[in-house]
């Protein structure tokens, strides 16, 4: 199961406490202080990790309490360290303040590090002639994870055009595929090879007009082709249900430029689908003509003009790589 968000509580160890502790023996009769120190309590520490896909232990598992550092003892004997406390995350998940949305953490690289809350210190002991002390508290924080699938190149176009099929056929993916729109209920990842090369593509669910504003979950799935690098835009040509190609095609790129400027300017490379049924090479005409833009045509079904398809995505991702 997929879930690409999650709210959890973390809270770090507490400083153990300093020793009150003094050292007598026949020659030392007014005795030595030697109260050791207490050991740090543990951090909380986020890495990430290119083996995990989804949030979705976070769902079951939300609380997340480091252990508290270890007590000083006599004979100047410091109390342990507690170990950090290690959670691991997908590749792409932001770490967000759940108060205030601000993001303390972007983990886009494989063991990427970061730490999301310190221990507290260890209390001193008297071995410092004063009092001892007790450990400093640790700290709490409620913490949003927002995973955002990272992708060379993000998929898109309406419901039912055929973007499962696509990718199905294309890299080593196998989303769910059926004869009805909403078939994909969240984004899914495939590699793609060409040659020597290759690059992950994603699936992102099929988007409707008001998806910038969440209308049919569009918001959650349009923040998965953030961070693509390019977007291949898959239009039905053979004008499914009455719909016309190239509304289709305006709609979806109003919804893009609605959800962020960012995602508006990206490079598209533009597939028109199904095109072994009868309507297809008519509507393929109307639809360069008034986008007067290159145009793929393929049959994602037949296997028909993909290979051109897949060269033509790797040519402008090599183009635009960074």
């Amino acid at each position: 199961m997929f879930i690409d968000s999650a709210k959890i509580y973390l809270r770090s160890g507490k400083g153990g406490k300093g020793c009150q502790s003094l050292y007598t023996d026949k020659y030392t009769r007014k005795g030595i202080p030697d109260g050791g120190d207490g050991g740090k309590g543990a951090d909380i520490l986020f890495r990430a990790d290119r083996n995990l896909h989804t949030l979705l232990d976070f769902r079951y598992n939300q609380h997340f309490y480091g252990l508290h550092g270890g007590h000083g003892s006599g004979k100047n004997k410091k109390g342990k360290d507690a170990l950090t406390l290690l959670i691991r995350v997908p590749l792409g998940t932001d770490i967000k303040d759940a108060k205030t949305g601000h993001v303390l953490c972007q983990l886009e690289k494989d063991q990427q590090e970061v730490i999301i809350l310190r221990g507290g210190k260890g209390g001193l002991g008297n071995q410092h002639h004063q009092d001892a002390a007790d450990g400093e508290p640790g700290t709490e924080r409620e913490i949003l994870l927002d995973l955002r699938l990272i992708a060379d190149a993000g998929v898109v176009g309406y419901p039912n055009a055929g973007k499962s099929t696509l990718i199905s056929h294309i890299s080593n993916a196998h989303p769910q595929i059926a004869a009805y729109p909403f078939t994909t209920k969240f984004p899914v990842l495939g590699v793609v090879r060409d040659n020597d090369d290759y690059f992950v593509v994603a699936d992102i669910p099929g988007l409707i007009e008001g998806s910038s504003s969440g209308k049919g979950l569009g918001d959650e799935f349009l923040r998965h082709v953030e961070r693509t690098k390019i977007l291949i835009h898959l239009i039905d040509m053979s004008g499914f249900e009455g719909r016309d190609p190239i509304q289709d095609y305006k709609t979806i790129n109003i919804e893009l430029k609605n959800y962020s400027k960012e995602v508006d300017k990206k490079i598209q490379v533009i597939a028109a689908n199904k095109m072994d049924l009868e309507t297809a090479a008519a509507n393929l005409a109307r639809f360069k003509k008034a986008i007067k833009k290159k145009v793929y045509p393929i049959s994602a079904l037949k296997k028909e003009g993909l290979e051109e398809l897949i060269a033509a995505i790797s040519k402008t991702l090599k183009k635009n790589s960074c």
